[in-house]
């Protein structure tokens, strides 16, 4: 399995294996066809980006930095909402494959991948009911709500010249609300202050648009093998990314080509270059490293601990990371 990052290895890599495990089993127990949905979308690895944030805050805010057994169920629940969103996205996006790997409904078809990510959600919900913790239960249907609402705010603003106040909000519900909320949760499990709690949510949020950004400058600077898709999919799609959005400043003439919705032949190409030669991935990038530093603040008041160091070390490798 492929951690978070390298250097988490020694810290959170046995409990995200265990997590792994764990999805499997609690998600296949009721039929042949969700075993195989699950066996494809929990043995296929990936960042575990969630889980650690939740596992590593949990140990950052518990005086003997170890997890208690609703922490780790935290952490499953996490990537269970991630993994429901990621089917349900791929279904609407019509995507036949997600990082190199083939999705579930072009896998097994649309009815098993809506009735699979359904399913998810619904279990993700009754584990979340078994924390005991009616704070933490608040959170996370929040969460579940916001990506519906992201995903919604998405579809209805394809192809729009949206503001970069609106793209981050959209951001925000789709990609940060769960690290968030997420790491939020974990600290209240732990009984942390409400401060505490707070500065992880924040850390959360920052954490997460930094991510967001850097995976859509991807779309225009990774081949489509690291992509797992062709370049330039979200654009193609309507998606307008922060990229994009800036370099609209720089090249006006964009506009015409987004608003016919890449129609005439070689729009999508021009496109595509004008991006790459305006300044607008650096000022995305720029915006990410932004994020990610104040996600670094956020953790000031947290006492020095490996966990902490380790969410710190988080938001470089979010920034430096190649996929």
């Amino acid at each position: 399995m492929t951690s978070a990052t390298p250097f988490l290895t020694a810290i959170v890599e046995a409990d995200l294996a265990l997590m792994t495990e764990n999805l499997k089993k609690l998600v296949s127990a009721g039929h042949p066809i969700l075993h195989a949905a699950a066996d494809h979308l929990f043995g296929a690895g990936g960042k575990r980006l969630r889980p650690a944030v939740v596992l590593l805050a949990s140990r950052a805010t518990m005086p003997d930095q170890n997890l208690t057994a609703y922490h780790r169920s935290l952490a499953e629940i996490t990537e269970m909402i991630h993994t429901a969103s990621l089917v349900h996205d791929d279904v609407l996006d019509e995507s036949e494959v997600r990082r190199g790997i083939a999705t579930v409904h072009s896998s097994f078809g649309n009815r098993v991948a809506v009735l699979a990510g359904d399913f998810l959600f619904a279990q993700s919900s009754w584990y979340l009911a078994n924390l005991n913790n009616l704070e933490v239960v608040k959170l996370l249907s929040r969460v579940i709500m916001d990506l519906a609402e992201g995903e919604i705010l998405q579809g209805l603003n394809r192809f729009d010249i949206i503001s970069i106040d609106a793209y981050l909000e959209k951001t925000y519900y789709k990609t940060a609300s769960l690290i968030a909320n997420s790491a939020k949760s974990a600290a209240l499990l732990s009984g942390a202050p409400e401060p505490v709690a707070q500065d992880l949510y924040n850390y959360g949020r920052n954490l997460g648009l930094a991510f967001q950004i850097i995976d859509d400058i991807f779309d225009f600077t990774a081949s489509a093998e690291v992509l797992g898709k062709p370049v330039g999919s979200d654009l193609k799609s309507g998606n307008l990314t922060a990229p994009v959005l800036f370099a609209l400043e720089d090249y006006p003439q964009l506009e015409k080509f987004i608003l016919r919705e890449f129609a005439q032949e070689g729009d999508l190409e021009q496109t595509l270059s004008l991006v790459k030669n305006s300044r607008g991935l650096q000022r995305a990038r720029d915006l990410a490293v932004h994020f990610a530093h104040t996600a670094v603040e956020n953790l000031a008041q947290l006492p020095a601990s490996v966990s902490r160091q380790a969410l710190i070390n988080l938001t470089e490798h979010v920034i430096n990371r190649s996929s």
